[in-house]
């Protein structure tokens, strides 16, 4: 991988080397799968849900949207993603609904670098 594009990457909290582990090192296979994770609807799905206090949308939105994140080692916002479900599942949405912010900031950088 090009060394400007691993900084931009890590830059965005993505760590590139497990990343390249999970995809059997294959560089092609992690870009294919990280120009679609733009097109994932998990996140608005959970902006709106929270927006509506639609609690159980919003905990299967952030869920799944960890589970892709974890899946490409998007650690920064896999992190914040992953005190969300908890929190959602101690039924403390103000404390989840609070990590909103910080979550739109993690996934709008990583966008800015795919």
């Amino acid at each position: 991988m090009e060394t400007a594009k691993y900084e931009k990457l890590t830059a965005a909290g993505i760590d590139v080397n497990s990343a390249l582990e999970r995809f059997m090192g294959n560089e092609m296979l992690l870009d294919r799968f990280l120009r679609k994770f733009a097109a994932d609807e998990n996140y608005r799905k959970l902006c709106d849900a929270v927006a509506a206090g639609k609690k159980e949308e919003a905990l299967t939105a952030s869920h799944t949207l960890k589970g892709v994140t974890g899946n490409l080692s998007m650690t920064d916002l896999f992190d914040l993603l992953t005190r969300q479900v908890q929190a959602f599942r101690d039924d403390d949405w103000k404390a989840a609904a609070d990590l909103m912010p910080l979550i739109t900031q993690a996934y709008e950088k990583v966008l800015a670098v795919l």
